[in-house]
């Protein structure tokens, strides 16, 4: 007798405006980076992604949003950088919120499976 397979389901949120991409796992990451280290270089250096490819997806997601998530800080005497905003922060907080609900119920799911 065959022993029975084990399965489960895997996921990935994105949340998109209208029509385009908003947010996602890697975006929200990069947020998460750039909130750690004051850059978006250091961000994208972070996850082996270009500098440019990072700095259009932070476009991006400023556009796309209600209000900025991410802006810069001239450089100056403690020199320039990059932080998130209150919203920005907020955003994250509410992504891993509606990731773990997603994946809560999935895995409860996942235990009725009989295929």
């Amino acid at each position: 007798m065959k022993k029975a397979k084990k399965y489960h389901i895997d996921f990935r949120i994105w949340i998109y405006t209208e029509k385009d991409k908003f947010l996602g796992k890697g975006r929200v990451e990069l947020l998460e980076r750039i909130d750690k280290t004051g850059s978006i270089y250091n961000a994208a250096k972070e996850m082996k992604m270009s500098y440019r490819q990072a700095w259009q997806m932070v476009k991006e997601i400023n556009e796309r949003a209600n209000t900025p998530l991410v802006e810069k800080k001239l450089g100056g005497k403690g020199g320039g950088g990059t932080f998130l905003t209150e919203a920005g922060k907020d955003v994250i907080t509410k992504f891993h919120k509606l990731q773990n609900k997603v994946k809560t119920f999935i895995l409860e799911e996942s235990k009725k499976l009989d295929l």
